[in-house]
């Protein structure tokens, strides 16, 4: 059933498993307690960061189908991307699967987006099992959006910092696990923000608007929720959201949580927190799932937003486009 932006689950897919991996200065934090494996080295042994990169997506696939009790062929489907250019990184990972794969971009949203599309393939009866994924390396994301490491350039106060971590979650149509009830398509929005270091004012909007459709369209007080558990705004992004939401009638202060400031230790110097696309994926799959699994959390709203901007666009001046999709899950 839809309602609005808003798909309803009737059969309500299981999370079966989830796995994460993480890099060394992520596990630094609370992180490093609830994922499945701590890097001690952000290479992982590779010779290239892109190498690393993929190396982690394609490990935290294998390791959630296994933990699901599953053979590695025994998922219909991997739904997974990444913020490399043609998503290589998910591309060269299922490639060593060789199971059946659909490449998703929705730059730091693809995990909500993989978890909500998964959600309707499993729920339609299309698929039994669908691995949702995706991951990002620090390395790699900055050479290819801002200035490689080599150039030692100065970050802006206003910069976040980029995961080194994936995560993948298996879907089922049956059995145990938290499940998703609903899922929110985002719109794009764009705030006008042409600064490509201050991902947090660019995004908040977005994730402003897919909340309220998200409220609006199961007819839920946000206090529904234990969490609503944003990706990727960091500090300023989430004060912006929580404003934005305020002026539209919507408190969410006692139980807004982004995954961007969980990530790093507050003492850190991390400007505003963490960011890309292993960032909420890392976050869901090891630390949120591990509260719900243990009765700590019992319904959230993960709702991962992403800026869909290039260099090109933005060496041409162009504002920066975001988009963000929620997936409410309950254990």
């Amino acid at each position: 059933m839809q309602r609005g932006q808003t798909v309803f689950f009737e059969n309500r897919p299981r999370i079966a498993a989830s796995a994460a991996v993480a890099g060394p200065k992520e596990c630094a934090g609370v992180l490093g307690r609830y994922v499945d494996l701590a890097l001690t080295d952000d290479m992982f042994g590779e010779s290239t960061f892109e190498r690393a990169e993929r190396k982690m997506l394609l490990w935290a696939v294998e390791k959630s189908i296994q933990k699901a009790g599953l053979a590695r062929g025994g998922v219909d489907a991997v739904l997974s991307g990444d913020l490399l250019n043609q998503i290589v990184s998910a591309g060269f990972a299922a490639r060593e699967t060789g199971l059946p794969f659909l490449g998703i971009y929705s730059a730091c949203s693809t995990m909500s987006e993989a978890l909500l599309l998964g959600g309707v393939l499993v729920d339609g009866g299309y698929a039994r099992h669908i691995a949702a994924a995706t991951g990002s390396h620090f390395a790699s994301a900055e050479r290819q959006y801002r200035y490689p490491l080599e150039l030692g350039t100065t970050r802006p106060p206003q910069s976040q910092w980029t995961v080194t971590g994936a995560g993948s979650a298996v879907l089922a149509r049956g059995g145990e696990g938290p499940k998703l009830t609903c899922g929110t398509v985002g719109k794009v929005v764009d705030f006008g923000v042409s600064d490509v270091n201050n991902m947090g004012a660019a995004m908040a909007p977005a994730a402003a608007d897919t909340v309220l459709a998200h409220l609006r369209d199961t007819a839920r007080p946000p206090d529904y929720y234990d969490v609503i558990l944003t990706g990727d705004l960091g500090a300023l992004g989430s004060r912006l959201l929580e404003e934005l939401l305020f002026e539209r009638g919507v408190d969410v202060a006692a139980n807004h949580v982004d995954c961007g400031e969980v990530v790093y230790n507050a003492a850190e110097d991390e400007f505003q927190g963490g960011s890309g696309a292993g960032c909420s994926a890392a976050v869901l799959n090891s630390y949120i799932l591990a509260k719900m699994r243990r009765g700590q959390l019992r319904r959230v709203l993960f709702a991962a937003t992403g800026a869909l901007l290039s260099t090109v666009t933005s060496g041409q001046g162009e504002t920066i486009p975001c988009i963000s999709h929620a997936v409410a899950i309950e254990a």
